[in-house]
């Protein structure tokens, strides 16, 4: 299963985790947390991007193997997360 993105192809088969996140600025410093905590303290932070993170790091492994990508809007996130869902259905 091969998705085709902006950061290249990704093979899905190998993927441990799939998650959406948001990049935050927080007085200077960049974090990446979950949709849900900036829907509740976003007000205190500045909104960098969007993310969906192809995690392939085999599970007990200290090396991460990583591949974001990065999205102005929500929508934007959400269009992408229902293709790459598509993937997993067939």
């Amino acid at each position: 299963m091969i998705y085709r993105s902006s950061a290249g192809d990704l093979d899905l088969g190998k993927v441990t985790r799939l998650y959406p996140a948001v990049i935050v600025d927080m007085h200077g410093e960049v974090a990446e947390m979950s949709l849900e905590w900036v829907e509740l303290y976003g007000d205190k932070v500045k909104l960098v991007s969007y993310v969906l993170v192809f995690d392939f790091t085999p599970l007990n492994e200290d090396v991460k193997d990583r591949v974001s990508l990065n999205f102005e809007t929500k929508e934007e996130l959400i269009q992408t997360m229902q293709e790459v869902a598509q993937f997993f259905q067939n």
